[in-house]
């Protein structure tokens, strides 16, 4: 499989190919840059893929930073309103690795979810009551009750799920997608992350660059991050008195030199640099009209709620999202912070669900509407879940820790089994009872509904084959539909 780490090792063969040959991949990319129709503009993927026909042509991953608590949303035991503030028993704890601000505990006292569930869709799942847009789309989602992972802290949970590793460095999931499967659209990045928070700022978790980043890959293959103050990305407007000619002719002759300098070393950053020139002038005219709502009928902006015309919302990144999709963006990561109710549980979980379910349920109605849900993958879900038990005082709990162990996600679209649960916990959703689903089993899955086999998407660096699912991960037959 052609892999760009050779590149600067052959360069001296590179140079001379360079210099002979009128189609080398320096002055194809400055025919690009030049308008020609002889070259592509677009990044064409690796030959060979996709390796199996895909059910996704498109993900988005509504991720929701701080863990929510799966035994207050998606995974009801009615046992636990029986046992309130008794301690859960040690045969069901065992040996948990717990984070430190609860390891040392003595009480266990059990904390039964903060609302009534209701049984939502003829599918009839059980949902919280916090969720009732979620529980209008119940027959189109498969909520998923055995998730878990090994992390007991929020940027190495995260690094996991995006990377494949709780230690960063290694490319980000919608990094090897477009590495792999290449764009869809010359007018938008192929990989595009939006961030929000919620209004009181009170879950403290950072978003860092290397969630959407490219790792060892080249660089092209990193995630866009829209901001969520000022323009959506820096320097897209001209300076006064620069004109879009003039932006052009100088665009290429920076090319021409860059294309000339490619040729000399074979860098591949050199490649990039004169790819992200090419896509920040198109986005001078892409952006503006992505973000132009005027042609959104009053009920599409009322479905996404009262926020979605406030900029850095959750709900206005969401409707971005389904802007950024019907333009040919292969892989959409909303981030959004608000989850970690450590001591806050009974004001803040509410307020979380009130801010973004109904935007994440309106997404999916949206795209159903529109006949594209069916070939796009939507994943909802955090880190981690929330313990069992509370946490603070015993007699008292405001909150609940982290919880790696068992915790639940859904899925909709691309692919997925409609109107279904899959997995089950113990009855103080502690332990997993059934069908367990590991992150890396989550990501060959993923991978797999995108037409991707997971063991064969990888990139040698520093002598070994790497991929996203490290050396782990099954695919979860039983959700795919």
């Amino acid at each position: 499989m052609p892999n760009p780490f050779f590149d600067n090792i052959a360069r001296v063969t590179r140079r001379q190919m360079f210099g002979s040959t009128s189609t080398g991949i320096g002055l194809a990319a400055l025919a690009s840059l030049s308008g020609s129709t002889d070259a592509s503009t677009g990044d064409q993927g690796l030959p060979g893929m996709p390796h199996l026909p895909a059910k996704a042509k498109r993900v988005v991953v509504l991720w929701q930073g701080g863990g929510p608590s799966h035994v207050d949303l998606f995974d009801d035991k009615p046992l636990m309103r029986q046992m309130v503030g008794q301690d859960i028993p040690e045969s069901i704890r065992g040996t948990t690795r717990l984070s430190t601000m609860s390891s040392g505990y003595g009480k266990w006292p059990c904390q039964p979810a903060i609302k009534p569930f209701r049984r939502y869709g003829q599918a009839g799942i059980p949902l919280s009551e916090m969720l009732p847009n979620i529980g209008s789309i119940a027959d189109d989602i498969c909520v998923v009750r055995s998730m878990h992972t090994e992390a007991v802290n929020h940027a190495p949970g995260v690094t996991l799920f995006m990377t494949g590793s709780q230690i960063p460095g290694r490319p980000s999931m919608g990094g090897w997608l477009a590495y792999g499967l290449g764009n869809d659209t010359d007018n938008l990045p192929t990989f595009v992350v939006m961030t929000s928070s919620d209004k009181t700022k009170t879950c403290g978790q950072l978003f860092f660059d290397y969630y959407w980043g490219s790792g060892f890959l080249p660089s092209r293959f990193q995630g866009v991050r829209f901001r969520n103050t000022g323009d959506l990305v820096p320097y897209l407007t001209n300076p006064a008195g620069v004109s879009a000619e003039s932006r052009r002719a100088m665009l290429d002759d920076l090319a021409a030199m860059n294309a000339a300098h490619l040729a000399d070393y074979g860098d591949p950053e050199i490649d990039t640099r004169i790819a992200q020139y090419e896509m920040a002038f198109r986005m001078q005219s892409s952006v503006p009209d992505l973000v132009d709502f005027s042609g959104e009928t009053k009920s599409t902006l009322d479905r996404y709620g009262a926020d979605v015309l406030q900029k850095g919302t959750y709900a206005n990144n969401c409707l971005i999202a389904r802007r950024l999709l019907e333009r040919g963006v292969r892989f959409v990561q909303l981030m959004h912070a608000g989850w970690d109710q450590h001591g806050n549980l009974f004001t803040q979980l509410e307020q979380q669900c009130i801010d973004t379910e109904g935007p994440s349920a309106a997404l999916v109605k949206d795209l159903k509407e529109r006949g594209m849900l069916d070939d796009t993958l939507i994943v909802w879900g955090g880190e981690f879940g929330r313990t069992p038990f509370g946490q603070g005082d015993p007699a008292n709990p405001k909150g609940r820790d982290h919880f790696g162990r068992a915790y639940s996600w859904w899925m909709a679209g691309g692919g997925i089994k409609r109107g279904t649960v899959y997995g089950e916990t113990d009855d103080f959703g502690w332990n997993i009872k059934s069908d367990p689903v590991h992150v890396h089993d989550m990501q060959a899955t993923m991978l797999h509904l995108c037409g991707i086999d997971h063991t064969r998407l990888t990139y040698r660096y520093q002598g070994r084959q790497y991929r996203l699912t490290d050396v782990h991960g099954e695919i979860v037959q039983g959700i795919l539909g």
